[in-house]
């Protein structure tokens, strides 16, 4: 099934480094940049052909073990659960950026060979000097880029924290992207059991089955797709949903994530899995009181000015020092 949006993603033609402007990279929209990394080295040589964009980067190549995910080919390329939803349907493999490389090849020319998946491996790690050569300002800073290596496939609806530029280098992806609000209707499965780290929406979008997840079609409803060539690149904010679809039997992809805050600020997942622990099961009179607690001190964070500045301790914005004595006494809890 190929998702009809019903709203389009912004786009941005003949977009350069200039477009991506604070403005935009701290909104709560997606955006595609069309064109926008075209000029890289790396974009220009998968344009010539799958081997001299194999060849460049086997000239950065430092033999760093790598974990890349092999499937059978029966599983059509989606990196998912297994029937029972107690394992998964693909296995990991130790080797290094040229074993994977000679993976995805085998898959391009054997369609009965697994398909293979090389995600979110920091590139600086495996392909150093590749970032200098491919170079976005306006991001130069960023605390991670990673390197997306594969087949067809196709990955889950999932959302993720940090807010993400994704690049595409070599052949064709297609997003599809949710507001964060679809939560509900996108069946998300377990947070503590996941196939690559983040919770990730149980329906096939090939076959969506909307007996066992009828809710689905109001999420369709909000969908919004891209499909990007080499060149081109998408802004999806944090905790969009998105389900990604790598069209080519050779995919590239490099992505940048960073977040809006500091990086000694803790995760928000860590402050869900502590509310699980300590208040969803509570009774429901008390988990309201909670409920209006967090909105006074956290969601609409209200004025202190009744304490003197001086002692409003960790309801005063959080500095560095802050934030490790705040982690330093949650840690000396939880290990009571």
């Amino acid at each position: 099934m190929k998702v009809k949006a019903v709203s389009a993603i912004r786009e941005i033609h003949q977009a350069t480094p200039d477009d991506l402007t604070q403005e935009l990279l701290a909104a709560n929209q997606p955006v595609v940049f069309r064109g926008l990394v075209k000029h890289w080295p790396l974009v220009q040589k998968s344009l010539q052909s799958d081997q001299s964009i194999v060849d460049y980067l086997r000239g950065f190549s430092n033999q760093q073990p790598v974990q890349s995910f092999s499937s059978d080919a029966i599983n059509n390329g989606r990196y998912f659960y297994n029937a029972q939803l107690d394992g998964f349907n693909f296995a990991p493999k130790t080797s290094t950026l040229e074993g994977v490389i000679e993976d995805v090849l085998l898959h391009c020319t054997d369609n009965s060979a697994p398909t293979t998946y090389l995600g979110s491996t920091a590139l600086e790690h495996i392909l150093p000097g590749v970032r200098q050569q491919n170079p976005l300002a306006p991001l130069e800073h960023a605390p991670l880029v990673s390197l997306w290596l594969g087949n067809q496939s196709r990955i889950a609806a999932h959302y993720d924290i940090p807010d993400n530029l994704a690049c595409t280098v070599a052949g064709r992806r297609r997003f599809t992207l949710f507001p964060p609000d679809q939560i509900d209707n996108l069946y998300v499965g377990p947070i503590d059991f996941t196939p690559a780290g983040q919770s990730a929406s149980l329906v096939d979008f090939q076959q969506p089955d909307f007996q066992r997840f009828p809710k689905f079609k109001l999420a369709l409803e909000q969908a919004q797709v891209a499909e990007l060539e080499p060149g081109d690149a998408i802004f999806i904010p944090s905790m969009w949903w998105h389900h990604v679809e790598s069209l080519a039997k050779f995919n590239l992809l490099v992505n940048y994530w960073w977040r809006q805050v500091p990086n000694y600020l803790g995760s928000p997942m860590d402050a869900l899995n502590h509310a699980l622990l300590s208040i969803r099961d509570l009774p429901e009179s008390q988990r309201h009181i909670w409920r209006d607690i967090f909105e006074h001190y956290v969601f609409s964070a209200r004025e202190q000015a009744h304490i003197p500045e001086l002692q409003q301790g960790v309801l005063k914005p959080l500095d560095e020092a802050a934030a490790r004595r705040l982690r330093a006494t949650l840690i000396n809890k939880l290990n009571r």
